[in-house]
């Protein structure tokens, strides 16, 4: 069984490998993979990240995004001046009511649903895309969930989540605790043996 240290330290030379970023090789499935870690190493993983981005753009000249998906849901309810709407509501009526509104919202899973339109907007010109803030923006946005509808605009990129739990090919376990759904469309980036 690899450590963490010996997993991590195979993602540059597996996202620079022409066929990774061509997203050939897969039959036809979509890019999308997941990078699954015991959520003990979040902070490890925040910073292997920083570098894994620096390090491919300054050597193999690669774009790498990162969308962080708690980030994205803050910065979406400052623009709308709901932010301290929300602080205001989880005081008087508790975080579920906070959570309800900020999916309403966010419009999580409908047509125009803000999170995929701001990913969306700022794709053009990326080589990959990597994902994060799981564990932060959860139960607001689901693993699955978001998984699913990205599937309609990240098309050329692969997409990499980065998931603070168990992903066995097949459901997702957030924090190792968390049934979050059964997921079958994404491979394991590195395996765990």
């Amino acid at each position: 069984m690899k450590d963490i240290y010996q997993r991590i330290d195979e993602i540059l030379p597996k996202i620079v490998e022409s066929t990774f970023i061509q997203n050939k090789g897969l039959g036809n499935e979509i890019g999308f993979y997941i990078f699954d870690y015991n959520p003990e190493h979040e902070l490890l993983i925040r910073e292997r990240i920083k570098f894994i981005k620096e390090k491919a753009k300054e050597v193999y000249g690669l774009n790498i995004v990162e969308f962080d998906l708690y980030d994205i849901i803050l910065e979406i309810l400052e623009s709308k001046g709901y932010f301290k709407k929300n602080l205001e509501m989880e005081q008087k009526k508790g975080s579920e009511q906070v959570f309800n509104a900020t999916k309403k919202t966010l419009r999580l899973t409908l047509e125009n649903d803000l999170v995929v339109k701001y990913i969306s907007e700022r794709l053009e010109g990326r080589d990959i895309v990597f994902l994060t803030g799981i564990g932060k923006a959860w139960p607001i946005i689901r693993s699955h969930t978001i998984l699913n509808n990205l599937h309609r605009i990240v098309e050329k990129q692969p997409l990499i989540m980065f998931f603070p739990g168990n992903y066995d090919g097949g459901s997702l376990m957030l924090f190792n605790t968390l049934k979050d759904d059964n997921y079958y469309r994404a491979f394991p980036l590195i395996d765990k043996v």
